[in-house]
Parts: C-alpha cells; sequence; structure tokens
C-alpha cells in the first residue's frame, strides 16, 4: 500500500499579512498529481486543515474543492483534526462524508474505531486520532493527571485492543508534539502545565505513524515522522524543505519512505547587518525575489529603513533593530529597574532618535513626570 502523508494545511492563514489561499490552493494541485504520478492508496492528512476554528469564507470553500479533489482520485482519504481546527465544523457530515472514500475523524469517542482499508497482504487499519485535548478529557476517559501523555497514552490503549484483535498492519495519524522534535515559531503552544511533550514509545509496535502539529518535516524513527506544513508560516521556517511523505508498507510492514517537495511560492530570506551592508551585498542578489527578513544592527537607528530596503527587496516584510556595540549597552542598561521615569523616558528617546533628547525635551519630560509624582522609593498614594 502506497501512503501519502500531509498535514498542518493551515487553510486561510497568512504570512505577515501576505495572504498564502492562491498558494494553499497550488499545493491541492500539487497533492492531486502527485495521487495519481505516484498511484497513491491513501492520503491521510493528521490535522490542522484549517488555521482557526471558525475559518474565513474563502478558505472553507478551498477546503471543500479539496475534498472534493482527493475523493474523485483514486486514494482512499483519512483526516484527522488538529488544534487549530473546530473538531465539530471539521467534522460535519463526516458519516455521509464516509461514502464518497473521505473519512473525518475529529470526534475522542471514535478513537479505537479504524478505517479499514486492503492490499494484496491483507488489512491496514487506519486509525486517526484528533487533536487530545487533556483538560476536556480528564473526566470523560479518567484520565490519572491532565497532560498530553495521559491523553495520548490512553487513546493508545484503546488502539492497541482494537489491533490486538485483528491481524493488520497499522496506521496511526497523531496531533500531537512528540519528544525528540523541533518546534519553530509558528505552531500554537498546547503545553498544559508547561508540558507538552509525548514520548515516542507510545507509538511502538504501529506500523507507520504520520504526526502533526509541528511544521518542520522530521524523522523521530523510521516509523514516526512528521510531515511538517506544505508552506512556510514563519521566518524561523527558512531552513524547511517542505512536502509530503510517500510511504510504502509491504507484507511486513514499512518498506520505504521517500520525502516529496512540494511547490514554494517564493523562498524565505533572513538578512542581518547594517543597512548599507545590506543594500550593497550582491551575495544577497537571490533574495531578491524571496519574502526577506531584516535585522540592522546600525548604531543609530537609519532613516526611512524600511522604505529603502524595499527598494532592493521588494518582498521584505519584516524589519527588526537590533544596534550592536556601545547602543546595545545603553538598551541593557535601560532595562535596569529602579530608575527615575523621566531617565527611561530619556532613554526612549535616544533609542529610537539615535541622538539624546534636548535640554528642553528633557526639562519637558522632568516635569511631566513630576506632576504624575514620579519617584520610585514613595509609597503609594492613599485612595480615598
Amino acid at each position: 500500500m502506497r501512503i501519502l502523508h500531509t498535514s498542518d494545511w493551515h487553510l486561510g492563514r497568512s504570512f505577515h499579512r501576505v495572504g498564502m489561499l492562491e498558494h494553499q490552493a497550488t499545493f491541492v494541485d500539487h497533492l492531486v498529481e502527485v495521487i495519481e504520478a505516484e498511484r497513491v492508496d491513501l492520503v491521510v492528512v493528521a490535522g490542522d486543515v484549517y488555521d482557526r476554528a471558525l475559518p474565513p469564507v474563502d478558505a472553507v470553500a478551498l477546503a471543500d474543492e479539496a475534498l472534493a479533489r482527493l475523493a474523485a482520485s483514486r486514494a482512499t482519504v483519512v483526516i484527522s483534526s488538529g488544534n487549530h481546527d473546530s473538531a465539530q465544523r471539521l467534522g460535519f457530515s463526516s458519516r455521509l462524508i464516509d461514502a464518497a472514500g473521505v473519512h473525518l475523524r475529529t470526534d475522542p469517542a471514535g478513537v479505537g474505531r479504524p478505517v479499514v482499508l486492503h492490499d494484496p497482504y491483507g488489512e491496514v487499519a487506519v486509525h486517526a486520532l484528533p487533536y487530545l485535548d487533556p483538560i476536556a478529557l480528564h473526566e470523560p476517559w479518567r484520565l490519572p493527571v491532565r497532560s498530553h501523555e495521559a491523553a495520548v497514552a490512553e487513546a493508545m490503549r484503546r488502539v492497541r485492543a482494537d489491533l490486538a484483535a485483528r491481524p493488520a498492519r497499522s496506521v496511526v495519524l497523531a496531533h500531537a508534539f512528540v519528544a525528540g522534535a523541533q518546534p519553530s515559531e509558528s505552531e500554537r503552544d498546547i503545553s498544559v502545565g508547561g508540558v507538552s511533550l509525548v514520548p515516542t514509545c507510545l507509538f511502538d509496535g504501529v506500523t507507520y505513524t504520520a504526526l502533526g502539529h509541528l511544521h518542520g518535516q522530521q524523522v523521530l524513527h523510521d516509523a514516526v515522522r512528521y510531515s511538517g506544513s506544505p508552506l512556510a508560516y514563519s521566518f524561523s521556517e527558512a531552513g524547511h524543505v517542505k512536502g509530503c511523505w510517500l510511504v510504502d508498507l509491504g507484507p511486513e510492514g514499512l518498506t520505504s519512505a521517500e520525502f516529496v517537495p512540494a511547490p514554494v511560492p517564493r523562498p524565505l530570506a533572513r538578512l542581518t547587518g547594517t543597512l548599507s551592508d545590506v543594500l550593497a551585498d550582491p551575495a544577497h542578489a537571490w533574495a531578491e525575489r524571496a519574502w526577506v527578513q531584516v535585522t540592522l544592527t546600525d548604531a543609530e537607528r537609519p532613516v526611512r529603513a524600511m522604505e529603502r530596503i524595499q527598494a532592493r527587496f521588494p518582498h521584505a516584510l519584516e524589519l527588526a533593530f537590533t544596534p550592536s556595540g556601545e547602543r546595545a549597552e545603553r538598551r541593557r542598561r535601560a532595562s535596569l529597574p529602579h530608575r527615575p521615569g523621566h531617565e527611561i523616558a530619556g532613554d526612549f528617546v535616544r533609542e529610537m532618535r539615535g541622538s539624546p533628547a534636548t535640554p528642553a525635551e528633557r526639562s519637558l519630560l522632568v516635569a511631566a513626570f513630576d506632576a504624575c509624582g514620579d519617584d520610585p522609593d514613595a509609597d503609594p498614594p492613599e485612595r480615598p
């Protein structure tokens, strides 16, 4: 059986205020092409179809088109919900949609009931675990603690109870932060009590585990993989190769896994240096067609910095300012506590403008803070 593993589409999401729906539609085109070209039997989508629980109408329209095209393809499709999805909205009419060969699994009550497929070697049981909120499931599942590990452990207990009754190869979809994986800046924090990890060993014995939630493709074990998101959603993903896993199951289990890159709408570039260096360096020529993040290290903030950057890099989206040397030390000193307010405000003026406040401005700041009773050692005023 040939499986295409994808996740984290985040339909409706933007990238630094740039709409991504056109590029997400291109990915759907790519997905359908791969299904036909590679003769895929099963497509698994491990959560976060949408970017938010109440997606915009154009994202819903794209999802509708994607599901219709997948239903018309040669592959069976199994989709689970992620932490960004509304389980109720994504799972609406799932029992009717099952008949079209697209199986939406969003309800934790269905955990342990697989979608069963067949190939020349026998059965393949596909268990799709929706995102499991340990707080919501603590009482109905009688979890010993409110943790992601406890929730996934209980889900896998139900999965193994089913697999014990059938001599089948197994595929599990899970939307979770599994130990050993590396996050990026674009995932939503799902920690409960500061803990979000689940151990890889919970998936021991599963023929293939298709993970979702983290946006970089990763291999935790030959049979435990993240596909990552099909598009980059933060500059922290500049080094990622986006795509899907193409996985083959033989009679005894996993026989191969190949990563299939997805179309790249624009590369990502992260440039650091003084404004003059960034604008003049010929090595940055490739970034002129990229989405660009620039971190400037000038001692003083350049005038019209973003405007000048966009003259060379028209797709520059983010500008940060991290001065080096003496000014960085001034910034550190400015963060120290127990300083008069007018001094802190003066530091702010210097930080923003690159030059200190004039004597007249300093006098005005002192007068303003004195009028507000600015004395860090004074007792707070009594309230009537």
